[in-house]
């Protein structure tokens, strides 16, 4: 490799941020999760380049880096104590560094020769070396002849660690060689920290750089290295040293007391820009005013899958954690950590294994299982990916809040690397029975998993003791608690009181609503048939009932979705070319979604509100459009789904509705529109008085006592 002509790629891209560090006893020591962690964030912050400044020759480099997965990726390799400068790019020798470093050099056959007569000094037969001769010598025969003999040969020498002897050329060491190289990419000093632990790392602290020396750092180097405030001094070992100088630097964020799981970020990336969710109410808006550290009172970090075509996320702006790429940073005070998850591994861990293997379990359609082994093999690598960032990220004792099925696998991964972290997590979803998870082909991976959690949450009584049932002869079975999400309240009541102003008064007939995601558990489709049946069944509601559905889709790629759209736009068509007229169409279909001031504008004109949801974990919509008739002084039905969590708290206010029987929709659907305006103003003052769930902000704090059992 020495004989091929080389020039440094131009791909390199400047930086402010260099770690030089020594790889033994320093990257390489300390416990696995310190080296776990470095390595990660390492990864996280593509700014900061990666220097590899070793004793070893490119060819135990090269092993190391094989064998050892806690390995970060170098960008450059500085081996041979300072002989040698590799581009690790393509590993090829820096000749033009090279020529400089080992100039003068006589050759290792003559420093042998000149030096074999030497008591107790004894070659490291057995070690690649190039441009320098290592050999061992116990301090005794450290001798001033032995010193003599090797400036006699116009070369210099290091000794470290009270055994390693290195006879190197007169310009060599390891500071030397990253000084050049510092000057052949324009690294000021500034930017430079140097990570070391034994006397061989001295030349790096002669740099000006910024420093960290290990606490398992031999005695000579600390005691040679001025007190300087640029050298950090921690008693941390090895990889703990290097992160605690690094934070100390700002380079990285410090661990957090409270780390969020969540499979998503806060707002998505679509059309060139980042969209907010449309409602203030769900768990994106309830995490993102939870975790805002204008209110917040102790460290926090949501931690969320960025899905990318590139190996790291979006870029990092001063209101987000490691966030690297293409994108700008979300406009946001949020503190995000970004896990970048590649668009085909996306595909087969939620299209695939999400949505066809657990979501119908979990709704209690088991018949519509459907178990790839790829995509869980995508699902395994997402949630394994997921343990390690947040591994990453939590302070030792900190609480770990993970958010529904999609992170399932974490706590049997977490738990045994991190028995420190209290874990809970709370589903927004429904819990199926112990029979139908059972059904899952994965079942008992899952459920083990499950039992490494320190707590569980559920909106409803119904479905924490599902999961209790299923985790009965755990060893240890996970602590449940009953947390039913409410709505922000206050907020949802002035901008219904703001729209109402300028909103008509009903006229002409009753218009019934549903805002729904586009899902098969929302039952969409036997709305449009009990429709069909009533219409049928009463003709005079013709020209006088309208349903307006509004349903945004999912993302794209989820067949089983794709399925329900087209089932639902059939539907739809069959019925209102049936019965619509110029002036007349049954259902008004609004696929996409909508502002929340014009979702709220539907609330106050919908005399009906309709859920008929096959499974539902609460239903936040419910107690938004109960929100805004009240709050605007307008009357309003509720027909809620027997099946949606609401229900446990609406449910002696609310007209229920069973979805699995369709008469029943069609039911109690007229009633609904049948009730006199007196019937109606008790219906909607019963279900305003039913308000009574936490607000977010209450919930949130709760829960964060609960995961690690505080009272």
């Amino acid at each position: 490799m020495d004989n091929v002509p080389h020039r440094p790629h131009n791909t390199h891209r400047r930086t402010d941020r260099v770690l030089v560090t020594d790889l033994d006893g320093t990257l390489l020591g300390g416990d696995d999760r310190a080296r776990r962690r470095l390595r990660h964030l390492l990864g996280l912050h593509p700014c900061i380049t990666v220097v590899f400044a070793t004793g070893r020759s490119l060819h135990s480099v090269r092993s190391r880096l094989a064998s050892d997965p806690l390995v970060p990726a170098p960008r450059w390799i500085v081996a041979d104590v300072g002989s040698s400068v590799i581009d690790a790019a393509d590993l090829r020798h820096v000749d033009a560094l090279e020529a400089r470093l080992r100039a003068g050099w006589p050759g290792a056959h003559r420093v042998l020769s000149a030096l074999r007569s030497f008591d107790g000094l004894v070659h490291q037969d057995g070690v690649v070396q190039e441009g320098r001769c290592s050999f061992y010598l116990a301090p005794e025969h450290l001798t001033a002849d032995l010193k003599a003999a090797v400036a006699e040969l116009g070369c210099s020498w290091t000794y470290s660690a009270e055994r390693y002897f290195d006879v190197l050329p007169a310009n060599a060491s390891k500071g030397a060689a990253v000084r050049e190289l510092g000057r052949m990419l324009g690294w000021p000093a500034s930017a430079l920290l140097v990570a070391g632990d034994s006397l061989n790392d001295l030349s790096l602290f002669g740099l000006g750089a910024h420093g960290v020396i290990m606490g398992n750092a031999e005695r000579g180097l600390g005691a040679r290295v001025p007190l300087e405030a640029r050298v950090h001094r921690p008693a941390l070992d090895g990889a703990a040293a290097i992160l605690s100088a690094m934070e100390r630097l700002g380079w990285v964020d410090r661990t957090s007391r409270v780390v969020v799981g969540y499979h998503r970020p806060p707002m998505r990336w679509s059309d060139g820009r980042w969209q907010a969710p449309a409602s203030p109410n769900g768990i994106l808006p309830t995490l993102t005013s939870a975790l805002d550290p204008r209110c917040r009172d102790q460290e926090a970090v949501w931690a969320a899958a960025l899905v990318t075509e590139q190996d790291t996320a979006p870029a990092a702006g001063p209101s987000t954690r490691h966030t690297h790429c293409a994108c700008p940073a979300p406009p946001t005070p949020l503190p995000l950590a970004l896990l970048p998850v590649r668009s085909e591994t996306w595909a087969g861990y939620f299209h695939g294994a999400c949505k066809e293997t657990l979501w119908p379990a979990l709704v209690s359609e088991p018949r519509l299982i459907r178990h790839d082994a790829r995509h869980w093999t995508d699902f395994e690598e997402v949630n394994a990916a997921f343990a390690e960032h947040i591994d990453a990220h939590a302070a030792r004792g900190a609480t770990v809040w993970l958010h529904d099925y999609n992170l399932w696998l974490v706590p049997g991964l977490l738990k045994p690397r991190r028995p420190d972290v209290n874990i809970g997590i709370f589903h927004h979803t429904p819990f199926p029975d112990p029979d139908t998870f059972g059904r899952l082909p994965t079942a008992d991976q899952l459920r083990a998993s499950l039992a490494q959690l320190d707590w569980a949450g559920f909106h409803t009584a119904a479905c924490a003791d599902n999961f209790e049932q299923l985790m009965k002869d755990a060893p240890c079975p996970p602590r449940t608690g009953v947390h039913p999400l409410g709505i922000d309240r206050q907020a949802v009541e002035a901008q219904a009181r703001t729209r109402s102003e300028r909103c008509p008064p009903r006229s002409g007939g009753q218009l019934v609503l549903s805002v729904e995601r586009l899902d098969y558990a929302k039952a969409p489709v036997l709305k449009i048939r009990a429709l069909a049946a009533l219409l049928d069944q009463v003709p005079a509601l013709h020209g006088h009932v309208r349903f307006r559905l509004i349903c945004p889709p999912p993302e794209p790629g989820i067949q089983v979705y794709e399925r329900t759209r087209i089932e639902l736009e059939e539907a739809i068509s069959g019925l209102n070319s049936r019965w619509g007229s110029s002036v007349w169409q049954p259902v008004e279909y609004v696929p996409r979604t909508l502002p929340f001031p014009h979702i709220v504008d539907n609330y106050l004109a919908a005399d009906v509100f309709w859920v008929t949801s096959l499974a539902d974990g609460m239903n936040l919509t419910a107690q938004e459009y109960i929100a805004c008739q009240a709050a605007a002084g307008r009357t309003g039905v509720l027909v809620l789904s027997r099946r949606a969590g609401a229900a446990e708290h609406l449910g002696r206010a609310a007209l229920l509705t069973d979805p699995g029987t369709p008469q029943n929709l069609v039911d109690t659907l007229r009633q609904a529109l049948t009730m006199s305006p007196e019937q109606r103003r008790r219906h909607t003052d019963r279900l305003a008085a039913c308000l009574t769930t936490p607000t977010p902000a209450d919930w949130t704090r709760t829960i964060l006592r609960a995961i690690p059992g505080d009272s």
